[in-house]
């Protein structure tokens, strides 16, 4: 009886370490190792953060407090009964529709890099160099070119007998300053987009509709736009995000004046957490800001036909 134990032990055994080096436990394991980090840090950074942010858009904490009061929709009722929180989209609007006038520009930008300019790396890489920059640095050089005092924008205006501008005391033109600051700063970004786009769209599909007699044009309007969703729908995205989470330009250049006319809804946000200590408040208007960015973008794709 014990000769038949041990042999149904050590029978067992080997079954258990046979199983442990089978291609089906070893490929298991290895998958589930590669995602056990991956998941740990999107629970940890990305739906943990997303569940607090909710949780807290239903309090009033003030950011120190360590209970929470439930005051349910409160803070999202003040914000859409509120007139000033919402005066501040006028200067993301601005943002977004210079930035949307300028898509075609880059568009056209990108297609003479890729079918008539030589050397386009040296100009690819002019064109990205703005989006690397820091945007501190940026808004710092910006506010030179821009002082009413001594700054180079009013002493060429001074050359040319004409009066000086206050690019950034005027409220009439400030948001229009500032986003020259951002067009200049991002327009790199959809340029190499498009740029990409337009490189793995087949050479052999253009080469035969210029053997056929197809015009510039004609290439550019049935073959280039139609294989160009894609690309234009993320160039979109990133368009209406990037206009309503506009901050760190109007704050370093402005702190959101004159009067508040340059402050923007992502400045209006930080200003009411940190400085007014309404992180509840804050916590709403930032899941307000995710849903705008996002109907914004489907709006976008249906209206202009991009489904990606």
């Amino acid at each position: 009886m014990a000769e038949e134990r041990i042999l149904l032990e050590n029978r067992e055994e080997n079954k258990f370490f046979k199983w442990l080096r089978s291609q089906g436990f070893q490929k298991t394991l290895l998958i589930s190792t590669f995602l056990f980090i991956p998941t740990l840090m999107l629970l940890g950074f990305i739906i943990y953060p997303a569940l607090k942010l909710v949780y807290i858009s239903f309090t009033d904490w003030n950011g120190v407090s360590p209970s929470y009061n439930y005051i349910g929709f409160n803070n999202f009722k003040n914000l859409f009964t509120s007139k000033s929180l919402w005066i501040t989209l006028k200067a993301n609007s601005i943002y977004f529709f210079l930035h949307l006038i300028l898509i075609p520009v880059e568009l056209y930008i990108a297609f003479l890099l890729d079918r008539f300019i030589r050397g386009s790396e040296f100009f690819k890489s002019i064109f990205f160099m703005p989006y690397i920059i820091n945007g501190v640095a940026v808004a710092y050089m910006f506010s030179f070119l821009y002082s009413s005092e001594d700054g180079v924008l009013n002493a060429i205006l001074e050359v040319l007998n004409m009066s000086k501008v206050g690019w950034l005391s005027d409220p009439k033109i400030v948001n229009y300053a500032l986003t020259g600051v951002s067009l200049w700063r991002f327009t790199g970004m959809p340029i190499i987009l498009f740029l990409a786009g337009l490189q793995s769209i087949p050479k052999d599909m253009l080469e035969a509709a210029t053997i056929d007699g197809a015009s510039v044009w004609q290439q550019f309007s049935k073959i280039i736009m139609p294989n160009m969703k894609t690309v234009t729908s993320i160039v979109l995205f990133l368009n209406a995000r990037g206009a309503l989470m506009v901050f760190d330009i109007p704050f370093v250049m402005t702190s959101g004046g004159p009067r508040g006319s340059s402050t923007t809804f992502a400045l209006n946000l930080v200003k009411i957490a940190f400085e007014f200590e309404n992180f509840g408040l804050a916590a709403a208007m930032a899941i307000i800001l995710i849903i705008m960015i996002l109907l914004l973008s489907k709006v976008q794709d249906k209206l202009l036909g991009m489904k990606g």
